[in-house]
């Protein structure tokens, strides 16, 4: 019971924030936040926790606990991806994740196609068979699962962590398109042979095709996605000077 208000504390709050609901600079107590959500002190503490290793508030002494800017926020964590792909700033999320995965993956790619074990190889090539017979038939679930699966053994293939890392994100991204309808229930057949192309690609160690084709998914996604985000302003971080 513990856990599950825990969580309903940080969805709740998480969710509002990101949403503008509760706006930057916004001041909330402790004391408040138990009425309003009906929980324990520890529960909002354990919250508000959260909230702040995601850079979403700040706890100020005698004061109480207020929302940081957007320029704060931990952009990589993927419950701050989620919330921000169900609120107004889909599109701009939807643009960043995209202008993310186009820097990373076809260099994901050209690693995984020298460095892949041979069992991942075969599996990356199972999958994009696999995902293109989902994708004909319409299987929208099934579709996603793979698609997830296929883009993990991509990043993790490449034989860099930091990229490997990047999993969680790519799976928000793709699961964020499939349910707020950005994903077409019969992709086109052209993308589908791309991740085969790019599977057996990097199966027979061809870097360079391999970068090249990712390249291509990547700037499909983008012109699929571009009217999403269209007019939507970016978020410009501070530099930090020593």
């Amino acid at each position: 019971m513990s856990t599950s208000l825990h969580h309903r504390a940080v969805e709740n709050l998480g969710t509002r924030i990101v949403a503008g609901d509760l706006p930057t600079g916004h001041v909330m107590l402790a004391e408040q936040l138990e009425a309003e959500l009906k929980v324990s002190r520890s529960v909002v503490r354990e919250a508000v926790r959260v909230l702040q290793s995601l850079g979403l508030v700040e706890t100020i002494k005698r004061v109480g606990i207020r929302v940081l800017p957007a320029n704060r926020w931990n952009p990589f964590d993927p419950q701050v991806i989620r919330w921000r792909l169900s609120g107004e700033g889909r599109g701009a999320q939807l643009r960043s994740l995209a202008e993310l995965r186009t820097a990373v993956e076809p260099v994901a790619a050209e690693l995984a196609a020298v460095n892949a074990p041979e069992e991942l190889r075969r599996e990356l090539v199972e999958v994009s068979h696999a995902m293109r017979d989902a994708g004909q038939a319409g299987d929208v679930a099934r579709f996603l699962e793979l698609d997830i699966l296929f883009h993990s053994l991509l990043l993790t293939g490449s034989g860099n962590e930091m990229f490997a890392n990047m999993v969680g994100q790519v799976a928000e991204t793709l699961t964020g398109r499939t349910v707020h309808g950005l994903m077409p229930d019969h992709p086109r057949t052209a993308a589908l042979q791309w991740h085969v192309d790019l599977a057996e690609a990097i199966a027979a160690g061809n870097a360079v095709k391999a970068r090249e084709v990712s390249n291509q998914i990547m700037r499909g996604s983008i012109s699929e996605l571009e009217p999403t985000w269209k007019g939507q302003p970016r978020v410009f971080v501070p530099v930090q000077r020593r």
